[in-house]
């Protein structure tokens, strides 16, 4: 793609584009502003594709940081209401968006979130499905900031641990 090969996006578009649009649309809050926003990343992604750096992650998740920060961006516009989206709601949907783990890994990632605590749980969906800040998180559920970071930092190791476990299990 750095090279200017059409084929290289096409691909890219046909491998990333649903995870992409399914978490833009989350955090967007609509089907039409994720649809642009996926577009922008990708114009952005042809760009600027001589300064992926694979030593810093895969492609994959270079797009999706860029399609998280773009929206978070228009989440956070002048313009743009805000929506409160419950951790059931994310637990329900999280199955549908995420094209490429198959279904036994969604499953395993939902029980996972399910079995943090609420206010882990909380912090998480506020965070990376809502786009808010440690601040704004603070200020929406009536806490300490300290206590949301530590809350998210928690949260964090208990799913990398119980996700590792369940690599090591067969």
């Amino acid at each position: 793609m750095a090279r200017g090969d059409t084929a290289a996006i096409a691909a890219l578009y046909d491998r990333h584009a649903r995870q992409m649009l399914g978490l833009a649309e989350r955090i967007a809050g609509g089907r039409p502003q994720a649809e642009d926003l996926v577009h922008d990343v990708f114009v952005e992604a042809w760009r600027c594709a001589a300064d992926y750096d694979q030593t810093r992650g895969s492609v994959k998740a270079w797009l999706l940081l860029r399609t998280r920060s773009r929206a978070i961006d228009y989440r956070k516009s002048a313009n743009v209401a805000r929506t409160v989206v419950g951790a059931d709601t994310l637990l329900a949907t999280l199955a549908d968006p995420v094209a490429e783990v198959d279904v036994t890994d969604r499953s395993r990632l939902r029980a996972r979130l399910a079995a943090l605590s609420e206010e882990q749980r909380e912090v998480l969906v506020l965070g990376y499905f809502e786009g808010l800040s440690s601040s704004e998180i603070a200020e929406r559920i009536a806490v300490p900031i300290g206590t949301v970071k530590s809350r998210v930092a928690a949260a964090l190791a208990s799913l990398r641990r119980s996700l590792r476990e369940c690599e090591v299990k067969p």
